[in-house]
């Protein structure tokens, strides 16, 4: 069980911190990702951190914007998105990976509006 937070509404060249809880399973073992989508178009990944949270992938549109960071003793994974651009209005979810066991969570709105 995934659950996100921390989206809202900010402007053009703000910041947001998106956190996603798990419960459940052991964290630690899964990759963690976000995700967005935006209506009638396709989700698409933002960000992954391997389990040890060693190894991250950025999508080209977000690096050097948004940092991806966990703490499995919190069993939390966060999105640090900073410079935010109009183009970033999206539903984020957040996906947990382990050996073919896929959760998602339900999604947080970040809309990015003057």
């Amino acid at each position: 069980h995934l659950v996100e937070s921390g989206g809202g509404l900010v402007q053009p060249g703000g910041s947001l911190r998106l956190s996603c809880s798990a419960s459940g399973f052991t964290f630690g073992n899964y990759f963690a990702s976000w995700h967005r989508q935006v209506s009638g178009k396709q989700r698409e990944l933002v960000a992954e951190i391997s389990p040890a949270g060693g190894t991250t992938k950025y999508a080209d549109s977000v690096k050097a914007r948004f940092t991806i960071s966990r703490d499995n003793a919190k069993n939390s994974v966060y999105l640090q998105m900073n410079s935010l651009k109009s183009e970033d209005t999206a539903v984020y979810y957040c996906k947990a990976v382990s050996n073919g066991n896929v959760s998602w969570g339900q999604g947080t709105q970040v809309t990015v509006s003057s």
